[in-house]
C-alpha cells in the first residue's frame, strides 16, 4: 500500500516538471529569454485546496531591485542544505541555466548585469494581478502574509505604516502572522489590530501578566469541502531581536508544546489540513517540523529564503517564498478523507516589466504616495558600485554605512546590525531618499558613539556569531553577522561559542585589536532605550551627499571558514 509520504514524493516531483522545473514554463521562458506574463501565472489548477503565500514584504509598493546572497551557511546537520545554497551551487542543484531570468531572480550570478536585462521585481500592483488571476482560477484561495509587513520603507515611517495596511487590505490576506510589526509599539500595533478585517495570528504569543493568548492563535476556514487550519506563529525571539521596550507585557519564543497542543486542538476540532503561517525561519522551522508531528505545510518566513521547490521534513512541507514582494508562492493540494495527499507547487517571480500592474492597486499606492513624492525622489548621490545587503556577513549597503559611520561620528570601528531587509541598488543608479530608507527605516533609529574595549567587542561579535550560528536552530535568535567597518577579523563557524573569533585586525593601522585597549564605536539600532544620536538615515544623507558619488569595493577583511 502507498503512503502517505510516498504521495507527497510523488507531488515533488510534479511540483519540479509542473511548477519552476527545467522542463516546464521556466524553460521555455529560458531558451527564448523572454518573459511574459501568461507564462509567469501558468498552472494547471490541481486538487480542491489552494493557498497562496506571501512573505517579508518589508513595505515595498513599489519594483525593487533586490540581489540574493552570495554567503548563506548552514552549521551542523542543515550544513549544504537548502536554503543554505548559493550561487553556482544553487543553479546547478536545481537545474537552472545561467545568464536565464530563474538564475537573475533566485541568485546573485551576474546580478548587476541580469538586471538590466530583466529589470525590478515585486511591486504590490503586480503582486495584485498575481493574486487575482489565481483567485480567478480558484475563488476560494487563501492568501497568507507571513509578516514583516508594516515595516521597512519611507511612506512607512511618515504613516505609521497606514500605507501598507490600507493596501494590503485592498490585496485581502485572509491571515497574517508579525514580527517588525511590533516595533511601531504596542499601542499603534493594537490600534491596527482592532481595525483589521482579517486575523492577526500568534500562537506563540503571550501576555505575561495572566500567561494566556494575547492574540488569535489559529483560524479555521472551509475550502474546497475542506478543514483548513491556520496556525500563527510570530516571531519567536522579538524581545531579544528588537526593543522589548516597545511591546511591554508580551513574551514570546518558539513554544514547541504549544505549538503541538494547539495542532492538536485543531485536530480535535475536525481540521483536514494543517497548515503553519510562521515567521520562525526556515531553520527553526525545519525543526519543528521534525519536532511537532501533524503539520501538513509551514509557509516558513524571516530569513527570505526563496526556493523553487518545497522542501519534505517527514510528512510536512517547508514552503519559502522570498521578501520584499519578488515572489509569490501558489501551493494547490489534494486534501481527501483528511489527509494531505499531494500538491502542486509554483515560486512565482514576480518580473515587474512583464506583469502588468493591477489598475486599482497601482492607482491606490500612487495616491498614497503623492504626498511624499518630492521627498522620495530626491537624489542624494550616485553610485559607481552595486549596492546589496543580503547574506551572512557584510554587504556593501552595510559597508557604506559603516563608512558613514566611522568618518561622520568620529569613530576608530563601526558596527551595523545584520539586517536581511533593504533592497539593491544596481552600479550607475542615483541613490534618491526612498533607496536609504529603504535601508534604513525604523523606529528606533540612533546613531550611537560609545567607548570598548577590544576584549567588549570580541564578546559582542562572539555573542551575535552564536546567535547565527549555533547548531540548534532554537538558539539562532538574531538575523544575519553584525557588520563591521574599520576591523577585519577571522571567524571559524563550526567552532563553539566564546573560540569562534581570532585575528581581530584595526584597519587604519593594521595593528591587532587589543582586548585591554578602548577604542571609539559608533553604531545605530540598539535595542537600549533612550539611546542617544542622530538618526541613521539623517547621518547617512549627509555623507552620501559630501560624497557626491561613492564606489563600495566587495569587502575582503572578513575572512570565514568552517562552511
Amino acid at each position: 500500500m502507498i503512503s502517505r509520504r510516498d504521495f507527497l514524493q510523488a507531488g515533488m516531483a510534479a511540483s519540479a516538471v509542473l511548477g519552476t522545473g527545467a522542463t516546464g514554463a521556466w524553460a521555455q521562458i529560458a531558451a527564448g529569454q523572454k518573459l511574459t506574463q501568461d507564462q509567469l501565472l501558468e498552472f494547471d489548477t490541481f486538487g480542491n485546496v489552494t493557498l497562496v503565500h506571501v512573505t517579508d514584504i518589508h513595505g515595498q509598493l513599489k519594483p525593487v531591485w533586490f540581489r540574493e546572497p552570495e554567503i548563506n551557511l548552514g552549521v551542523g546537520e542543515v550544513n549544504g542544505l537548502p536554503p543554505h545554497v548559493t550561487g553556482a551551487d544553487f543553479l546547478k542543484l536545481y537545474n537552472i541555466e545561467a545568464g536565464s531570468p530563474r538564475a537573475y531572480a533566485l541568485t546573485n550570478q551576474d546580478f548587476t548585469a541580469l538586471a538590466r536585462e530583466y529589470g525590478r521585481m515585486g511591486g504590490l500592483d503586480r503582486v495584485a494581478t498575481v493574486v487575482k488571476s489565481i483567485r480567478a482560477a480558484r475563488p476560494d484561495a487563501l492568501l497568507l502574509d507571513g509578516g514583516d509587513t508594516w515595516h521597512g520603507s519611507y511612506t512607512v515611517m511618515k504613516t505609521a505604516a497606514q500605507d501598507m495596511v490600507d493596501a494590503m487590505n485592498m490585496l485581502g490576506p485572509d491571515a497574517m502572522t508579525s514580527h517588525w510589526e511590533f516595533t511601531l509599539g504596542l499601542d499603534r500595533v493594537t490600534e491596527i489590530v482592532d481595525s483589521l478585517p482579517f486575523p492577526f495570528l500568534g500562537a506563540n504569543i503571550f501576555d505575561n501578566e495572566w500567561d494566556e493568548p494575547a492574540y488569535e492563535p489559529y483560524k479555521m476556514f472551509e475550502r474546497g469541502g475542506a478543514k483548513v487550519a491556520v496556525i500563527g506563529q510570530a516571531f519567536p525571539y522579538l524581545p531579544i531581536a528588537n526593543p522589548s521596550w516597545m511591546f511591554p507585557g508580551l513574551s514570546f519564543g518558539v513554544r514547541e508544546e504549544r505549538m503541538a497542543e494547539v495542532v492538536q486542538e485543531v485536530k480535535d476540532a475536525g481540521a483536514d489540513l494543517v497548515v503553519v503561517l510562521s515567521h520562525n525561519g526556515f531553520d527553526v522551522d525545519r525543526k519543528m517540523a521534525a519536532q511537532v508531528p501533524g503539520i501538513d505545510v509551514i509557509l516558513t518566513g524571516h530569513t527570505h529564503d526563496a526556493l523553487p521547490e518545497p522542501v519534505l521534513v517527514g510528512e510536512t512541507l517547508l514552503i519559502a517564498s522570498g521578501s520584499n514582494g519578488k515572489f509569490v508562492t501558489r501551493l494547490d493540494l489534494d486534501v481527501r478523507d483528511g489527509q494531505l495527499m499531494g500538491f502542486r507547487h509554483k515560486l512565482i517571480p514576480i518580473f515587474a516589466d512583464a506583469i502588468a500592474p493591477d489598475a486599482e492597486m497601482a492607482a491606490h499606492i500612487d495616491e498614497t504616495r503623492a504626498p511624499f513624492k518630492a521627498e522620495l525622489e530626491e537624489v542624494l548621490g550616485h553610485t559607481s558600485s552595486t549596492l546589496y545587503r543580503r547574506g551572512n556577513f557584510n554587504g556593501t549597503w552595510d559597508d557604506l554605512i559603516c563608512n558613514a559611520l566611522i568618518d561622520e561620528r568620529e569613530a576608530d570601528i563601526a558596527l551595523s546590525p545584520g539586517f536581511r531587509w533593504g533592497p539593491s541598488l544596481v552600479a550607475g543608479d542615483p541613490i534618491t531618499r526612498e533607496d536609504l530608507y529603504n535601508a534604513t527605516a525604523m523606529t528606533y533609529p540612533s546613531a550611537y558613539r560609545s567607548e570598548m574595549t577590544g576584549e567588549q567587542l570580541r564578546e559582542i561579535l562572539e555573542d551575535v556569531a552564536d546567535n547565527l550560528f549555533n547548531p540548534n536552530p532554537y538558539y539562532q535568535q538574531g538575523g544575519d553577522m553584525v557588520r563591521v567597518g574599520g576591523m577585519g577579523y577571522r571567524i571559524d563557524i563550526a567552532k563553539p561559542q566564546g573560540e569562534r573569533l581570532t585575528n581581530m585586525t584595526l584597519l587604519k593601522n593594521g595593528e591587532a585589536i587589543d582586548p585591554g585597549k578602548t577604542y571609539v564605536v559608533a553604531g545605530w539600532a540598539s535595542v537600549n532605550e533612550a539611546t542617544e544620536g542622530p538618526p541613521i538615515f539623517d547621518l547617512v544623507e549627509g555623507w552620501i551627499k559630501k560624497q557626491g558619488t561613492v564606489k563600495i569595493d566587495p569587502n575582503q577583511t572578513v575572512e570565514v571558514i568552517g562552511g
